[in-house]
């Protein structure tokens, strides 16, 4: 886990010149140069390490051994300690005080019925549930900045797209102004064309105000860095690598179960709550304290004498039903928010499957044959209306059927990467990465 957080930081680091020169120049941004400007910033994170460092400071504390305790006392400080005693340690003088005696001691708690292994158990079954959670949140937290970069992408080519439609509007008004001022088209087909060229810069007016919205999303998304408004997404398609895309459902649903660090932090936590319970149980087996001392006593025939004891807290009274019920709750609430999660990791990877095989075979469909037929018709519109060889209306039905074309398959395009990611988010994969 440390190897894998140590990861994110280098991959910042290294990519910080060409994210100062991006902010600097307006220049386009990659989606692994977001990724690592997001785990640069993001505080949500570095809270989730903190987790990391209270249970680690959590093994600490139940690895400890009970401190022994050392006690000193001195006896016989009123009055004349030893007066005229006849004892050994006394000298034999009429009136001589013999001075106080002294004990000292030394205690030791010992914890029995393996408790002290139990809780050292347990905690390190809290560490790594901690561990899962870093996982789990560099899993969500990563398909959430590539949300919002493609999202921007998307935006960006919908804005291209109406750049180019406005670029053809523009040369089809020109050219039909002088056709009508030539009289070779009534003014009413002028119209028409002048309405659909205004039409479209509308559209990309729209367009433009939609990519700076989805450049506020992905600052917000970030954190918001220096000039983020001017940060672009570079169109570089990722390669979609075999994540198992192409599976058995059942094969890809035991490959989460196996993976997804969710699912692992759940049933960690369950494997914590057992130890809990048995260690709760436990509590009924009386801790054993071991003393043992010497006394130094003039005033006492025995002038040195030694001691050593034992006790034992007798269960009498309340056997820890308290702590063996809430253990119990606490065990049964993990196993079903186990068991839950399962059912939601089984859910996820049937609806991502789903998704993706849907996603996917949409874009086929149009790169193997829709956007090759709307570019023809819609350049064959374009080239017959120019010669007069159609109406308005055939040229303009086939602008507005390539528009349509392309803003459905750039759609696509990108529902189809967001599907790749999602279905890696549900098996648990990083795509890019260990």
């Amino acid at each position: 886990m440390k190897r894998i957080f140590r990861g994110w930081i280098v991959l910042a680091v290294l990519l910080l010149p060409s994210l100062s020169a991006a902010a600097d120049t307006a220049a386009t941004i990659s989606e692994d140069e977001a990724l690592a400007l997001f785990y640069q910033r993001n505080l949500d994170l570095i809270a989730a390490r903190y987790n990391i460092e209270d249970a680690q400071a959590q093994e600490i504390i139940a690895a400890a051994i009970p401190n022994p305790t050392i006690g000193v006392q001195v006896m016989g400080l009123t009055g004349k300690a030893g007066y005229n005693s006849s004892a050994l340690g006394c000298r034999q003088t009429p009136g001589y005080e013999c001075g106080p005696g002294q004990t000292y001691s030394f205690s030791q708690l010992i914890e029995t019925a393996g408790k002290r292994g139990l809780r050292m158990e347990s905690s390190a079954i809290g560490s790594q549930a901690a561990e899962s959670d870093f996982r789990n949140a560099v899993r969500v937290f990563s398909n959430m900045v590539r949300d919002a970069y493609y999202g921007l992408l998307l935006a960006q080519k919908q804005r291209r797209l109406a750049r180019e439609l406005v670029s053809h509007y523009q040369e089809a008004v020109r050219s039909n102004r002088l056709r009508l001022q030539a009289g070779d088209i009534a003014e009413a087909e002028f119209l028409r064309i002048d309405m659909e060229a205004l039409k479209a810069q509308s559209d990309l007016d729209n367009a433009e105000a939609a990519v700076e919205q989805a450049q506020a999303n992905l600052a917000v998304t970030l954190n918001w860095p220096d000039k983020s408004m001017q940060f672009e997404a570079r169109e570089q398609w990722p390669q979609l690598k075999d994540i198992g895309q192409n599976s058995a459902r059942e094969s890809l649903i035991d490959k989460a179960l196996s993976l997804r660090p969710d699912l692992r932090a759940d049933r960690q936590r369950a494997d914590q709550a057992d130890k809990e319970l048995e260690l709760a149980r436990r509590l009924n087996y009386p801790d054993v304290t071991v003393t043992g001392g010497y006394t130094h006593d003039p005033g006492n025939t025995n002038l040195n004498s030694s001691f050593v004891g034992v006790s034992v807290p007798v269960p009498l009274f309340y056997q820890h039903q308290g702590e063996i019920g809430q253990a119990a709750v606490n065990h049964n609430k993990t196993r079903l928010a186990a068991e839950a999660t399962e059912l939601a990791v089984r859910n996820d990877v049937v609806g991502a499957l789903a998704a993706w095989k849907s996603a996917d075979k949409v874009v086929q469909r149009f790169e193997s044959e829709l956007l090759d037929h709307a570019r023809k018709v819609r350049d064959r519109a374009e080239l017959a209306y120019r010669k007069g060889a159609s109406g308005v209306l055939e040229f303009i039905d086939a602008q507005r059927s390539y528009k349509a074309a392309m803003l459905d398959y750039d759609a696509a395009a990108i529902n189809r990467i967001n599907a790749y990611y999602d279905l890696a988010k549900s098996l648990g994969i990083e795509p890019n990465g260990e």
